[in-house]
């Protein structure tokens, strides 16, 4: 968890300043693909994504040196060699899995909170799932494992193929020739997270591109049909906890009112969309019917209500950050309060972007429990070094978070306009 911990150090600061990169770009050539509500989501979502994988949080299903022990395979050597073959293998496993939370009702639940987002850019690379919480990977690895490649060297893979895969998410960036042939690029993801029809589950692909071509699933971007982002049925927040598990709440409202015992068990693994037609007739739902011409979710509000959004983000990421570089030295429960508090933050930040009518409360429950939280841990030091050289900074935060929720209240600076 340790060297998980420190990638993280390296690679949150590097994505940051490429999102910021691309930001100043966008505005530099009138061409600016990002919202601040947006990105703010995305980033959040990312936090979560960060906090499930820290705390352990799911059900391992079987592990990958399980899977090897269990075919009583012995790891070999870890040349060069080696090292290709296996991150061959993690993207193959990548692209059925991939395949999977695409085509199957129940684990599009774990991904479509990657294709949330109505605008393509680097942030919205960071909503990554939190509702994966039961791991079958290992699995769809069973090639490597029966070639004998060892657990260590999938371990250091599989955060490389992750991290991967941030860079092609941006609409700076257009076709690259020759290498549309072997790599998945900006152009052939813009595909992936279209809704435009021609492009629906296509590109599947997370590294190499072969796999697409290879199985039926390539889609070349068309000048034609330029791609429309999001989902067919929009998700219309910016909370990330309820993205995660509104499709999963979907199928069960939906298993839970027809009337075929059948159709309760078999919808979780139907083709993603499917539901009962009994359901269907009763409860329809209203989806996308074009593409060029819907309503994209935006909140407005006045500069101070997206600056206070913007400030409870690095708030929470300095407490993030901070947290990581102190993994190897706090204790588990202040590890736990420290997550449980970044948790209920970004579900109540999230919840105040969306200008829930009871939103300010929670935030301003949040911000004197972490207040009285840290000063607890100050008195009792408990607290890991690196925080109490950032303690007063922390406590201003919070003084400065309660002002500036107060001034937006008192003035109503949130409401929609």
């Amino acid at each position: 968890m340790e060297a998980y911990a420190n990638a993280l150090l390296i690679a949150i600061p590097l994505f940051s300043v490429l999102i910021l990169i691309e930001i100043g770009y966008g505005h530099w050539i009138k061409k600016q693909t990002y919202s601040l509500l947006d990105t703010v989501a995305s980033i959040s979502s990312g936090i979560t994504n960060i906090l499930k994988d820290t705390l352990g949080l799911g059900i391992v299903l079987v592990s990958y040196p399980v899977l090897q022990n269990f075919l009583g395979v012995a790891p070999i050597h870890a040349e060069g060699w080696v090292w290709v073959a296996a991150f061959i293998f993690v993207d193959f496993a990548g692209y059925w899995n991939h395949r999977l939370s695409h085509k199957i009702n129940i684990f599009w639940n774990q991904h479509m909170i990657h294709h949330s987002s109505e605008r393509f850019n680097l942030a919205c690379a960071l909503r990554q799932s939190i509702s994966n919480l039961i791991g079958y990977f290992p699995l769809l690895l069973l090639p490597a494992a029966l070639l004998g490649i060892p657990y260590e060297v999938i371990a250091v893979l599989a955060p490389v193929h992750l991290f991967a895969q941030f860079w092609y998410h941006t609409e700076h960036i257009g076709k690259l020739g020759w290498l549309e042939y072997i790599i998945v690029t900006p152009s052939q993801h813009r595909v992936h997270h279209a809704i435009n029809k021609v492009y629906i589950d296509k590109n599947l692909g997370q590294v190499f591109s072969v796999w697409d071509r290879m199985f039926g699933t390539f889609q070349e971007e068309l000048e034609t049909d330029p791609p429309q982002y999001g989902v067919l049925k929009q998700v219309a927040t910016w909370n990330p906890f309820t993205i995660n598990f509104m499709h999963f709440w979907q199928i069960f409202k939906d298993a839970w009112r027809t009337k075929s015992w059948i159709d309760k068990l078999r919808i979780w693994f139907m083709p993603t969309g499917w539901r009962p037609a009994d359901v269907s007739l009763a409860y329809p739902i209203q989806g996308i019917t074009d593409v060029y011409h819907f309503k994209r979710y935006e909140v407005k509000g006045s500069l101070l209500f997206k600056a206070y959004a913007l400030f409870q983000l690095i708030g929470v990421s300095v407490i993030l950050l901070l947290s990581l570089s102190a993994i190897g030295s706090m204790s588990s429960m202040i590890l736990l309060l420290l997550g449980t508090f970044v948790g209920i933050s970004i579900f109540s930040y999230s919840l105040y972007m969306d200008q829930w009518f009871l939103a300010v409360y929670t935030e301003y429950f949040r911000l004197i429990l972490g207040a009285v939280l840290f000063l607890w841990a100050q008195e009792y030091e408990i607290l890991p070094a690196v925080f109490q050289q950032w303690y007063w900074i922390l406590i201003f935060y919070f003084l400065l978070s309660v002002m500036g929720l107060t001034r937006l209240s008192l003035f109503r600076d949130q409401t929609k306009t």
